[in-house]
């Protein structure tokens, strides 16, 4: 009688990291009922430093040490935000699937129950992401975006003990939690475009790994693959990662057709280039670097030598 195989989901040990592991734990155990999945956590560095911008950290702070533990066998399938992914995976691994999208939107967490557009100049609003502190200031530049680190609830508590007037997160996130009812606002796509991969899960497994790869394919959407797909695309040709103010949101209809828009700023708010394409869902790659290229053309290589040079 053959052994029964049990697959060690592998994620980080925050609250939110976990919730996502057992959302997708869940999704794979109804759909192999005589396999076994399990839950371990891995310490990554953008866990271990937060005392240290995203920024100076660089690429894959939360994937490195998942990846690694995927490649030495100790975890057979890593969970991870897939906003948090770098666009280059290490060698022998691979997003096996992605999950269906939660809201891909950002909310305002106000302390004093005011929106975005209504919280006095001089205001301070909190966030990690260079994306939120460039298009907030955009919106509103008479008040002040000051960089905060921490899980959600960390940041949650610095809006409650009055550190900050206000903090912006993914809606994702909170409907994961379920904390929906702390958001003051729901931002439009319009004020903040999301980060490329913002709302899905990325389900990562060894390339080698056939028995993984067949399994973790029951939690894949393929419209959310393929709009992912594009956005990543149009990152990777861009040269960026989370580092940078590169927004990117692609949506595909019932037809199959896939839209894509794409956001390039400077961290001041004040220069930013914006543009959409669309095209076949199945050409995704290829939508995603087109838009890439249109916005080098328009002039996205002179915003981002300035982070770069």
């Amino acid at each position: 009688m053959s052994t029964v195989r049990t697959f060690t989901i592998g994620t980080r040990g925050s609250r939110l990291a976990l919730r996502q592991a057992e959302i997708v734990g869940k999704a794979l155990a109804q759909a192999y009922s005589a396999r076994k999945f399990q839950i371990g956590t891995v310490e990554t560095t953008g866990d271990k430093r937060q005392d240290v911008p995203f920024r100076e950290l660089g690429q894959g702070v939360f994937v490195k040490e998942l990846e690694l533990a995927l490649l030495n066998k100790q975890i057979d399938i890593a969970v991870h935000s897939l906003k948090d992914m770098p666009t280059q995976l290490a060698d022998g691994v691979t997003i096996a699937a992605v999950t269906v999208r939660e809201d891909v939107r950002d909310a305002f967490v106000s302390r004093n129950g005011f929106p975005l557009s209504g919280l006095s100049p001089g205001s301070l609003v909190g966030t990690g992401s260079v994306r939120r502190a460039s298009q907030i200031r955009a919106f509103r530049p008479d008040i002040d975006v000051v960089g905060i680190r921490g899980n959600v609830d960390t940041r949650l508590h610095k809006v409650a003990d009055g550190e900050v007037d206000g903090v912006v997160l993914a809606m994702a996130g909170l409907a994961r939690l379920g904390w929906l009812r702390r958001a003051t606002e729901v931002l439009s796509v319009d004020v903040m475009l999301p980060a490329v991969g913002q709302g899905a899960l990325a389900v990562e497994v060894r390339s080698d790994d056939v028995e993984a790869l067949d399994v973790v394919a029951a939690v894949d959407d393929v419209a959310t693959h393929q709009a992912t797909i594009a956005e990543r695309a149009f990152l990777r040709r861009l040269g960026g990662g989370c580092s940078l103010p590169i927004a990117a949101l692609g949506k595909v209809d019932d037809g199959g057709r896939l839209a894509l828009t794409g956001l390039v700023a400077d961290l001041s708010g004040r220069r930013s280039l914006r543009d959409s394409t669309g095209g076949n869902a199945n050409d995704a790659e290829t939508i995603g670097t087109k838009l890439a290229e249109a916005l080098l053309a328009q002039g996205a290589d002179g915003i981002l030598g300035e982070f770069n040079g």
